[in-house]
């Protein structure tokens, strides 16, 4: 193995020495790869004149296997055909022996190919000879012949056992026509009458099936009291005298109810009501569920699904309300225990569900969840209790809170808040209903 230029200087014991050895091996190093430099420089400009000359001369230069550019002169052109060698005694006198085959056959000549450019791709026609008979045709296989066997018609279908008469074939619809439609099915009873009811938007559908009994309503002019009489498509059905049609669609409207407006659909008085805040939300007829005095601010849930809003009504069902209440002066500690153990009203006992003070430096400002739905029940406890209410807003009404909505503005509830109201507290009041 070759030395290094620097390891003559490596063997030093002085420092300076080393330095000094470390200096000249790289000027060495420096040298070396200026000398190299200089001939690849001098290679190539050889090179480009070689190229230069073979070019002149009408040549081609190319490169070689390294990638490197071949300067060698083309060689000479060499002739066609070689010349013939000298014959020799041993050559006259010795036939050449044929090509060792196994065909007995003897070769035929190869007939020359037509001239073409490209002879790569080129595959020469076997001359057929002047005497030679006409090729036969060639039976087609059994495979072929079943392909191209005819078609044979379609056999008539067999005669209806009532007429004797021979179905027709069914014929094929031509190519680019449209579909022939499928056949509706025959209408039948769509569904009873105390749920038609119900989908009207007017009651629940217990509530209908109570109308039914009481021989309010008609169905195409004549009483039925059966709740469970079918309801065919096009029958007319009136309560009460009206005519009604149940909703296909169902709205779910959830509003943030601002004071001095009333909790109904119509008011005889004309007083502003919480319909005319959405009444540009649906075309469908809605109603309030439940109620809210005029001052009472906060969610307020609108449908036209009767089944759901009765649900909600329904005291079985304990749907959570939790409301916000500023008193006109501070609950104290008493009066909040008092509470919390039950408070007997004219109307009988009520137990809040749960109490506490919303602001603890203002405990004048207190929140209340309960499950009763009487009529006005949070201000005739407090008022049992020797306090005045001064404002009062439900903040949540079964897990729906007006998070995101103004006073006075609406929006729709979500597919998931449908879905979760209509299965509230299912599981533990089925028992109790």
């Amino acid at each position: 193995m070759a030395k290094k230029p620097f390891d003559k200087f490596m063997n030093t014991r002085s420092n300076a020495a080393k330095k000094e050895g470390f200096r000249q091996a790289k000027r060495e190093i420096k040298k070396e790869i200026a000398e190299g430099m200089a001939r690849t420089k001098a290679r190539k400009a050889e090179e480009a004149a070689q190229a230069k000359a073979i070019r002149a001369a009408g040549g081609v230069p190319t490169r070689n296997a390294h990638g490197a550019r071949k300067t060698d002169a083309p060689a000479p052109h060499k002739p066609a055909h070689k010349a013939p060698r000298p014959e020799t005694p041993q050559s006259k006198a010795a036939p050449k022996a044929p090509p060792h085959t196994d065909n007995p056959r003897p070769a035929s000549p190869r007939p020359p190919a037509a001239p073409t450019e490209d002879r790569k791709f080129f595959v020469p026609a076997k001359p057929r000879k002047a005497d030679s008979p006409e090729p036969r045709p060639i039976a087609p296989s059994a495979k072929v012949a079943a392909r191209t066997r005819p078609v044979a018609p379609p056999k008539p279908r067999p005669a209806r056992p009532e007429t004797g008469e021979a179905r027709p074939a069914a014929a094929r619809p031509a190519p680019g026509s449209p579909a022939k439609a499928a056949p509706k099915a025959p209408s039948g009873p769509q569904m009873p009458l105390n749920k038609y009811i119900a989908h009207s938007g007017i009651c629940s559908r217990r509530e209908a099936a109570d109308m039914v009994k009481e021989g309010v309503v008609k169905v195409n002019g004549k009483v039925i009291t059966e709740p469970g009489h079918k309801i065919e498509k096009g029958d007319e059905v009136k309560v009460n005298g009206k005519k009604i049609v149940p909703t296909g669609n169902l709205v779910y409207i959830l509003l943030n109810k601002p004071k001095d407006y009333i909790t109904t659909s119509n008011d005889p008085e004309g007083r502003k009501t919480v319909i005319d805040l959405v009444r540009k939300a649906t075309d469908e007829r809605v109603y309030p569920v439940g109620r809210l005095d005029r001052n009472t601010t906060g969610v307020l849930l609108l449908t036209n699904d009767g089944e759901l809003a009765q649900k909600l009504a329904h005291p079985a069902y304990e749907v959570k309300k939790v409301y916000e209440v500023r008193l006109d002066k501070e609950l104290t500690k008493k009066d909040f225990d008092h509470i919390m153990a039950g408070v007997t009203l004219e109307d009988g006992p009520i137990t809040p569900d749960a109490l506490a003070y919303a602001d603890s430096k203002d405990k004048s400002v207190i929140g209340i969840e309960i499950h009763s739905g009487k009529n006005r029940i949070v201000r005739r406890l407090f008022e049992h209790m020797g306090y005045t209410v001064k404002n009062l807003d439900r903040v949540m009404y079964a897990g729906l809170t007006k998070k995101n909505v103004d006073r006075g503005r609406w929006r729709f509830l979500a597919e998931k808040e449908v879905r979760l109201l209509k299965f509230l507290n299912t599981s533990f009041t089925r028992k109790k209903v």
